[in-house]
């Protein structure tokens, strides 16, 4: 176990080690000067900038500078935002986009669970061909599309109701998660209930159901403790890039909503040419899906018994 979980770090350390070198040339690939026009500030600033990065020295010197910097866990600072680091964007930002993507996750996993093993209890009847309509729905329609008909309905609720039942924008309160948490996880709980149903499916016809059915086990302990049980874990294993896709899916909703996340700051520095804020939030959300897909990878040996971790 001990040497799975080793080998599983250094092979996230060298996928974290490809993710910051590729967006650190992919960033120097643009044409322009970070600090050119309003980010030129004086020439002490600009030159105080040009020495700390590197700026004015050869290519793999500012690489060199960068990777240094980045293991000592400094991310830099941001170009646009005067005296602020990256480091201080994402502690302050990041909590947010965390929160509403936990319990974007939160639904989509009970619903994915739930939705998918009704489709497989009803398979081939009217409860299963609705489940599975509104799934390709879920999965087709873009989110962005999805939240701003979810405003236009809450705009015209709200207008019949005569006051505000749910806020159609904004950050809060626990009422202005809901909407946005729901439509963030809409698209990944499709996706769950299709991988929940195809699971539960593949175990009801497997021999240690037909055993329990044998042995004349209630109906509803075989679904719970040998059907459910079993069937979920394919669920799990995807939680962990589910987490990543959940957060930066949130770069839209966060915009659409007013929701002052990190994914809608990472927005407006692609938009103002951040270059700093631009790598290191890349970096910090690469090091953060490699670390979620690790903790599944250990979380999913000791679900399931079966599985050998060392193997």
């Amino acid at each position: 176990m001990w040497s799975y979980t080793l080998k599983r770090l250094v092979q996230g350390i060298i996928t974290v080690w490809f993710i910051a070198t590729a967006t650190f040339f992919a960033m120097h690939s643009v044409p322009g000067d970070p600090l050119l026009n309003d980010r030129a500030m004086s020439p002490e600033i600009r030159a105080n900038l040009e020495a700390k990065y590197g700026l004015d020295q050869p290519l793999f010197t500012q690489y060199v500078v960068y990777m240094t910097n980045l293991v000592r866990g400094d991310l830099g600072i941001s170009f646009v935002h005067e005296n602020q680091s990256v480091n201080d964007i994402i502690s302050e930002r990041f909590p947010v986009s965390a929160i509403l993507g936990i319990l974007a996750l939160f639904i989509a996993a009970i619903g994915g669970v739930i939705w998918g093993a009704l489709t497989a209890l009803y398979r081939n009847r009217l409860p299963d061909y609705i489940i599975m309509f509104l799934v390709i729905l879920g999965i087709s329609v873009p989110s962005f599309v999805v939240a701003a008909l979810s405003q236009l309905f809450l705009v015209n609720v709200n207008e019949l109701a005569g006051r505000t039942l749910l806020p159609v924008a904004g950050w809060g309160s626990v009422l202005h998660l809901l909407v946005p948490a729901l439509v963030l996880g809409l698209s990944t709980m499709a996706y769950l209930t299709r991988l929940m149903r195809s699971s539960m499916l593949e175990i009801t016809n497997s021999d240690f159901v037909r055993t329990a059915k044998a042995k004349g086990l209630p109906p509803a302990r075989i679904f719970t403790r040998h059907q459910l049980r079993n069937a979920i874990l394919p669920v799990v294993t995807v939680l962990g890039p589910q987490v990543a896709i959940i957060t930066t899916g949130g770069f839209v909703v966060e915009i659409v909503f007013a929701i002052p996340g990190l994914g809608r700051f990472f927005v407006e520095a692609v938009q103002q040419l951040d270059y700093t804020v631009i790598m290191g939030t890349t970096v910090f959300y690469g090091a953060f899906l490699v670390v979620m897909v690790i903790l599944v990878d250990l979380i999913y040996g000791y679900i399931d018994p079966r599985i050998k971790l060392e193997q």
